[in-house]
């Protein structure tokens, strides 16, 4: 990359691997650095009791935190857009029940004073990558920050998003892989997993992957998510719901609490072989 003597991001400008902490107390969780983190929850929030009810199974699992859409990008406007506000305080609770730090997506800056204040992990999505000015804003506070690969962009194209976030002081970032687009309809996305090491050679910031888009089917992510571990990622962001089949979106590329279960255990005995 030409930029490179000029870019944060890169190993050049920072000796050691990134160590990203999130949320306080018992329930901080490291990412990078050695430091693996699993996060799994419902691809949108629902209901308080459902937030709720997968919150503790996905805790019992062996996640690390919940992951939970209030505010659901989609490319139908007539499709479920999630709870918003309300979704986050459901998120809250969940929070307050089992002690697990929460990450759930921001869309814009309206809503960021209150993500400031109740969210743990601040998601910018594939569709947001390159929507600079709420890099921008994000750059500016001092919250982890989750970004996700757009699905039509080139690494260089995504580290220099991440740039955006550095050059303003917030060096909380954490890189997730969530596949690219493809000709073939086979899977919704191809799981490009050459990029966890290809990014660590070229970055020192953790990254994670969510096998759930990078394949769009849940018969994928277990072992997808092995895979991920394999090429050396710093985490997991699957999504989980008990009942896929009536989820209100991406049920299809939903496991369950108990599928995740018996993933984390392999990863737990897979990871030991490193």
């Amino acid at each position: 990359m030409e930029e490179s003597t000029k870019l944060k991001s890169l190993r050049g400008s920072h000796a050691s691997d990134t160590v990203v902490a999130i949320g306080s107390g018992e329930g901080r969780v490291l990412v990078g650095g050695g430091h693996f983190a699993l996060m799994a929850g419902p691809c949108s929030v629902e209901s308080e009791e459902q937030v709720l009810r997968i919150a503790k199974a996905v805790k019992a699992a062996g996640a690390d935190m919940l992951r939970g859409g209030a505010f659901k990008p989609r490319t139908s406007p007539y499709d479920f857009q999630g709870l918003g506000i309300e979704g986050l305080k459901m998120l809250v609770k969940a929070r307050e029940a089992t002690g697990l730090p929460i990450v759930s997506e921001l869309m814009g800056d309206k809503h960021l004073d209150f993500f400031l204040e109740h969210v743990d992990l601040i998601q910018v999505g594939s569709r947001n990558m390159q929507n600079y000015d709420l890099l921008k804003a994000l750059s500016r506070v001092r919250k982890p920050v989750l970004l996700k690969r757009g699905f039509s962009s080139t690494v260089k194209e995504w580290l220099l998003s991440a740039e955006y976030l550095l050059s303003g002081g917030n060096e909380q970032v954490i890189l997730c892989e969530r596949g690219i687009r493809s000709f073939d309809p086979s899977t919704r996305s191809v799981m490009d997993l050459s990029v966890v090491p290809l990014v660590k050679e070229l970055s020192h910031l953790p990254v994670i992957v969510d096998p759930s888009h990078g394949t769009g089917r849940s018969s994928l992510v277990p072992s997808m998510s092995l895979a991920a571990v394999a090429a050396g990622a710093d985490g997991l962001i699957i999504e989980v719901h008990d009942d896929p089949e009536h989820a209100l979106s991406d049920g299809f590329q939903s496991i369950t609490p108990e599928c995740l279960a018996g993933v984390n255990e392999r990863i737990r005995k897979f990871r030991t072989l490193f």
